[in-house]
């Protein structure tokens, strides 16, 4: 069910429209300088979507200032890129959380379904079980679950704790980690 949720075009259409949504507010709050922002959008060959989805899902949004002398770069938070990881977020949280409590069977599986082998496999699962949890960003975060989220378990315990059906929980989890989409090194806070 997980495979066909990240072949569907839909989640992908959402999650940019998420995105447009996110780049609009950045350039209409304009400069620091008080300049304009201009379109500086750079390409992305992002992996995992669906086949198809169309020259503007590879942009990565981003202004520039238009003052000379200033030319400051802005980037909106993204729900489509965890950072500077190659995959589309969507696919680094539900491959990960597909493959919990993993067995080299099920890696496997998940390899030749959503094409990414299975040492990128294994480092995701070593990003969210070391520097996920020891960042600052889920240091500022984890208070905000009560229950206590199983960090043994991340991210399939975090998709756990919000409502809906599997495509639900997955934007709504992925627009909480919006701000380390922006900030190198999970140094973001979660506020």
């Amino acid at each position: 069910m997980c495979h066909k949720l990240l072949q569907d075009a839909r989640l992908y259409a959402l999650l940019l429209k998420f995105d447009e949504d996110l780049a609009a507010e950045v350039r209409a709050a304009g400069c620091a300088c008080g300049g304009r922002l201009d379109a500086g959008h750079y390409p992305r060959k992002p992996r995992g979507g669906p086949h198809g989805l169309g020259a503007k899902y590879d942009l990565r949004l981003s202004f520039c200032c238009a003052v000379d002398g200033c030319r400051a770069r802005r980037m909106p938070a993204s729900v489509r890129f965890l950072g500077p990881k190659v995959f589309f977020g969507a696919v680094v949280v539900l491959a990960t959380a597909m493959q919990q409590g993993p067995t080299r069977q099920r890696a496997s599986r998940l390899s030749d379904l959503l094409g990414v082998s299975l040492r990128t496999l294994a480092r995701w699962r070593r990003w969210w079980a070391a520097a996920f949890r020891a960042s600052r960003f889920w240091r500022s975060l984890r208070s905000r679950f009560m229950p206590a989220v199983d960090e043994h378990a991340l991210p399939r315990a975090l998709l756990g704790r919000f409502e809906g059906d599997a495509r639900t929980r997955l934007v709504a989890l992925l627009r909480l980690l919006r701000p380390i989409s922006t900030t190198p090194g999970l140094a973001a806070s979660g506020s």
